[in-house]
């Protein structure tokens, strides 16, 4: 009876995920206390909105502004949920603003974030500095740098004349994560085949796999790939990754840093190799299901479908979705055969901690705002 109950829950929650009307009017001064999921650190509240969005669970949200003052939480992005869809109070507070997930609004899944913070940083996640003029030519080497997601600007009158006009750039994962990869029988999982669409006019190459090595230390970061190619796509995508080990057992993607040496091991069971930086890597291998193989976490939703070849197509055909899960049949705890599992992650630029900082200027990248000069909440409330 629990376990039919966790389902009905779920359910509930996927329904409602899209039965939702669109409602991207954001709520000055109003809490919505209660029903976190997380909170992660954002700018303003349209990008809190815009990460709620991409969040497959939060329905809602309450983003902590800069002229807070009942302590010293600001730019706080809290993700809520609840079964209903709806907050559970609305309360009046200054210095919160809160408002709903755009999932039901049909919003862009690369939104175009063209807003400037003066006086704000994005600590953290830099990976390359120079000097710049001011911060226009900052954000045009950003978007030109295609690992560059954010931004921050020292202008000419911060505190220390030696980094004056400085141009910080910064990392935060384009390309989605996958939290969790697990063995499963009866389960086949993949990759959305609209992301497998290769974008730009880079050449394709193969990248350079070394079998059964594992390239001992220098980790900088463990997370996790269905396969060698995928810890591959991994590395090539990390503005700091020089080289990886891909561990076959639990599927986790070691990437590395050392620029001054590379020591290869021979051990059964690991692939390592070289990230492609100048090409377009072949990615024939996210054309391929993996079968025996589930992606828990992260669903946006199910259907029913008859075969894994039916959840691949919908999840290509759904803007939202970036990866799947099919599992076949029932599993003695679950009756979950003949469900395709919708999944995504956050996939836009999100600092790691942003704080007040005098004489600064950040900002993101420019890539995603081609043919858009009108942001999506402007476009549905009618503002030019």
């Amino acid at each position: 009876m629990e376990t039919l109950w966790i389902w009905g829950v779920l359910r509930s929650i996927y329904t409602l995920s899209f039965s939702q009307e669109c409602h991207p009017q954001l709520l000055e001064n109003i809490d919505f206390p209660g029903t976190d999921i997380k909170f992660v650190y954002s700018p303003d509240a349209n990008h809190c909105q815009q990460l709620c969005t991409q969040d497959p669970a939060c329905l809602y949200f309450t983003f902590v502004r800069a002229d807070w003052t009942e302590d010293d939480r600001h730019f706080y992005c809290y993700l809520k949920s609840s079964p209903s869809g709806q907050p559970n109070k609305r309360t009046p507070l200054q210095g919160v603003t809160s408002g709903f997930s755009l999932k039901p609004c049909s919003p862009d899944p690369e939104p175009c974030l063209p807003q400037l913070y003066h006086n704000i940083d994005f600590t953290g996640a830099d990976y390359r500095t120079l000097f710049t003029a001011d911060y226009e030519e900052c954000q045009r080497v950003c978007t030109q740098d295609p690992t560059c997601q954010f931004f921050t600007f020292v202008n000419a009158a911060f505190t220390s004349e030696k980094i004056r006009y400085k141009c910080n750039l910064k990392f935060s994962w384009a390309v989605p994560i996958i939290p969790n990869i697990q063995t499963k029988f009866d389960a086949v999982s993949g990759f959305s085949q609209r992301a497998q669409t290769t974008k730009g006019s880079k050449p394709v190459c193969e990248g350079k796999l070394f079998p059964s090595t594992d390239i001992p230390g220098n980790d900088i970061l463990v997370v996790r790939a269905a396969s060698p190619e995928h810890c591959q796509a991994l590395c090539s995508a990390h503005s700091s990754c020089t080289y990886f080990t891909f561990v076959s057992e639990n599927f986790d993607c070691h990437l590395k840093d050392n620029q001054n040496v590379m020591v290869l091991k021979s051990i059964q069971g690991s692939t390592s190799g070289l990230p492609a930086r100048f090409c377009q890597l072949d990615n024939s291998w996210a054309r391929i299901p993996f079968e025996d193989r589930d992606f828990p976490l992260n669903d946006i939703r199910f259907e029913l479908l008859d075969d894994a070849d039916s959840c691949e197509k919908a999840c290509t055909d759904d803007p939202n979705c970036q990866f799947y899960t099919y599992c076949v049949t029932d599993t003695p705890d679950t009756m979950n055969g003949r469900r395709c599992y919708l999944k995504r992650a956050i996939t836009m630029p999100a600092p790691p901690k942003v704080t007040k900082l005098a004489n600064v200027v950040s900002g993101f990248q420019l890539r995603n705002c081609v043919h858009r000069s009108v942001p999506l909440t402007h476009r549905l409330l009618g503002w030019s």
